[in-house]
């Protein structure tokens, strides 16, 4: 069949397969075509890649409702409607200076949830040790855990700017596969610095109230406070140390992001939750993940579309750090 042609060449589609370069966005139809994140190209060559955009389908450590097995393929569904060129307020489009690619998810046998932590970590060790850095579309939110697993392997212990309604640092009696205590182990195993890491937009009580070392800053100060002073306060606690930054989209408010798992009202606006990520630019971040996203409890792809955008505000954020700036515009 024919590629069908207008007055400039042949029409776009299907770009996360059929496009030649990494860098760079070409527009096609966002109610058509292969849907890849932002239609960046489906590859496992990651040669040249900056960054490779992982999804991991994974929901069996879910205390409440499921669903975010479903979350990587929502939020790349969503990111269609905004990958179309310069992201606002950047005014850049950061895949002109990132080459980043879509590496699909990570497979594992549902049947064997005790092995899944093994094999997700085995998975981002093929992805860290190209060169790459990650982003990962979550699943719940267990899956950070062997996510630092593996980046503590090449960077030491992380800083972890963690933004979530809940602390997920419950106590348990050890080795649970659960969403709800992995931090805890984390602090235990040396896997993160807990006290150049941030936990911010919480709004739930404890069963185990312990700090665990963390600057917390609740829900209610960042209402009370600027988008500046945030970031303010996370930039000063992790400093110059490597940091990962971990967004369950519960963080924002029902109202912004009702498709998840364990919603608590009174959260963040996505502005809020924006407008800080923008201004951490000081941060040496390795890695990203966006987890929680349940499409079955959404509406209107709306908690999809936050997840999408947030992924972009912080490709944005790495793609300012190595050099690009907004283009002025034109009359």
């Amino acid at each position: 069949m024919s590629l069908e042609m207008n007055s400039k060449g042949p029409l776009p589609g299907d770009n996360a397969f059929r496009r030649e370069q990494l860098k760079g966005t070409q527009w096609e139809p966002t109610y058509a075509g292969a849907l890849s994140f932002m239609r960046r190209k489906y590859s496992r060559d990651l040669s040249g890649v900056d960054i490779a955009v992982t999804g991991i389908p994974f929901d069996q450590a879910v205390s409440h409702r499921s669903g975010t097995r479903l979350g990587p393929e929502g939020i790349r569904k969503a990111s269609a409607e905004n990958a179309w060129g310069p992201f606002w307020p950047w005014n850049f489009d950061p895949f002109d200076t990132l080459a980043v690619v879509d590496y699909g998810d990570c497979f594992f046998d549902w049947g064997r949830k005790e092995d899944f932590p093994q094999r997700l970590e085995d998975h981002a060790t093929e992805i860290i040790s190209s060169g790459a850095e990650m982003i990962s579309l979550g699943g719940d939110h267990y899956v950070t855990y062997p996510l630092l697993k593996a980046h503590t392997k090449k960077h030491g212990p992380l800083s972890l700017v963690h933004f979530d309604a809940h602390r997920d640092v419950e106590p348990d009696d050890g080795g649970r596969i659960d969403h709800g205590t992995m931090f805890g182990y984390a602090v235990r195993e040396g896997l993160i610095d807990p006290k150049t890491s941030v936990q911010v937009g919480l709004r739930t009580v404890f069963t185990g109230e312990r700090t665990y070392g963390f600057r917390l800053v609740y829900a209610d100060e960042v209402h009370e406070s600027s988008a500046k002073d945030i970031a303010g306060i996370i930039t000063e606690t992790v400093g110059a140390n490597k940091a990962y930054l971990t967004f369950d989209i519960d963080c924002l408010d029902p109202s912004a992001a009702p498709g998840t798992g364990t919603p608590i009202p009174g959260g963040l606006t996505y502005h809020q939750a924006a407008s800080i990520i923008r201004r951490l630019t000081a941060l040496d971040f390795v890695a990203m993940d966006l987890v929680e996203v349940s499409p079955p409890y959404d509406h209107a792809d709306i908690t999809s579309l936050a997840a999408s955008s947030l992924v972009m505000e912080y490709l944005c954020l790495k793609a300012w750090q190595k050099g690009a700036r907004a283009v002025p515009l034109k009359d």
